[in-house]
């Protein structure tokens, strides 16, 4: 692979790494990806069921204090997707590849010892997340079938299973074509759904609940925040759509990731700022974390916006269901050396995926605010901040030991930069550590 260089100003090269060419029998045309689609990608990936658990865990620091607080993981993850994004531009260009995966980056750069360590972050996610979902998933889909048969809520149990096995079982026996058109409807149903809920909570909206304040409580939902922000897995392939142009990649990081921080501010702004203090009195049951969403779907501010939040929740749960249970698929596919689409291994792979995080969410169906605020601790701690500047780290320090001079960091700052990305990173695991014991 040559580098395609293309002349801006007089000190000015190589505006991408390669091109996308195919040959249609008479002539190579070029297939470039676009800025547009490269940013649904990251802002699809970002905007999921992380954004149900936001409500719970800021209600007790206010408006303010978490407006504030989301502006500053949504920063953190800015840096760390430009981090992950600088690191594989410059591996594609060692290495003469076109394309390479998060996982093939980290075992070029950190080895083997680093790739299982990344692994092992990146199994632990997945499977708490599809814990997360599943019990939420599930609890609302018995919540949602008593109240139209009428009848009393059903065990926890059977929303779990039920959850589990009716998505879960759409996506073992449809093909692909069917289950991307099929979550694409879903995702049109979240949007609908999430501006329709937009205008009607608006106008519950009360003045006074918006000044409340109380900054000593935020550090608790930071990392639920870090789990609603994750989109640095999907980098590499962005690299790999724009063709390694730097300018179009970080354009694409930076609108793809600002349009979800957007749309968190205004649903944490419209939602904290319409759940008075007697909402919350009245429908406490004793748990640890009182749900804003769930007060909501029990029709706490009228049965119409009741349903549409249930709507909503449902839906993103889905959506962010199908991708998770996807990617570990590919995961255990690649582990295991499995073809694709080899039916007889179809069932026992499905049955790792779901049923572990199944019976999870089975024996504990409360775990879902527990399950996301571990995964933001560790995985995500550790996957979008230590292992980025780690693997920049060592990359900077082997070109600058080298007579090569082409890298042009994504990332200013130096080795301060990646210091305090690792020291934040730390301080949220050792904050977590110390909560435990």
């Amino acid at each position: 692979m040559v580098p395609i260089k293309t002349v801006l100003k007089d000190s000015e090269e190589v505006t991408r790494l390669f091109s996308h060419l195919e040959f249609d029998g008479k002539k190579l045309s070029h297939q470039p990806g676009s800025v547009l689609g490269s940013t649904a990608l990251i802002a699809g990936t970002t905007v999921g069921a992380g954004i149900l658990a936001l409500p719970a865990v800021t209600l007790p620091s206010g408006i303010v204090p978490s407006t504030s607080g989301l502006i500053a993981v949504w920063l953190y993850a800015l840096v760390s997707g430009l981090l992950v994004a600088d690191v594989t531009l410059n591996t594609m260009r060692t290495e003469g590849r076109a394309s390479i995966g998060f996982m093939g980056v980290v075992e070029k750069i950190l080895g083997k010892l680093g790739a299982r360590l990344t692994g092992g972050a990146y199994l632990f996610m997945h499977y708490a997340l599809l814990v997360a979902y599943i019990t939420e998933g599930g609890e609302i889909l018995a919540y949602a079938a008593a109240k139209i048969g009428g009848v009393q809520i059903l065990p926890t149990w059977v929303g779990t299973t039920t959850f589990t096995l009716l998505f879960g079982g759409i996506m073992y026996l449809g093909r692909e074509k069917f289950i991307e058109k099929l979550n694409s409807a879903f995702v049109g149903i979240v949007i609908v759904s999430f501006l329709g809920l937009l205008f009607l909570v608006g106008g519950h909206i009360q003045s006074t609940l918006l000044l409340f304040q109380n900054w000593s409580t935020l550090g608790s939902a930071i990392s639920v925040m870090s789990v609603a922000l994750f989109f640095q897995n999907v980098v590499p392939l962005v690299v790999t759509q724009l063709e390694g142009d730097a300018h179009k990649i970080r354009q694409s990081i930076f609108m793809g990731s600002v349009i979800p921080l957007i749309m968190f501010l205004a649903w944490n702004a419209v939602i904290l700022g319409s759940v008075t203090p007697d909402m919350l009195h009245g429908t406490s049951d004793g748990r640890t974390v009182l749900d804003p969403l769930q007060i909501l779907r029990a029709g706490g501010a009228g049965e119409c916006l009741g349903v549409l939040v249930s709507i909503f929740s449902e839906f993103a749960i889905a959506t962010s269901f199908i991708g998770f249970v996807y990617g570990l698929l590919d995961f255990f596919k690649d582990i295991f050396s499995i073809t694709q689409g080899k039916f007889s291994s179809r069932l026992p792979l499905y049955s790792l995926v779901l049923f572990p995080p199944m019976t999870l969410g089975t024996l504990n169906p409360s775990i879902f605010f527990t399950a996301l605020d571990y995964t933001g601790t560790f995985s995500i701690s550790v996957l979008g901040g230590i292992i980025p500047a780690l693997m920049s780290w060592k990359q900077r320090q082997e070109q600058k030991n080298s007579s090569d001079s082409i890298n042009q960091p994504l990332v200013p700052g130096g080795k301060v930069t990646l210091i305090v990305m690792i020291g934040v990173a730390l301080a949220m695991m050792g904050r977590q550590i110390l909560s435990i014991s």
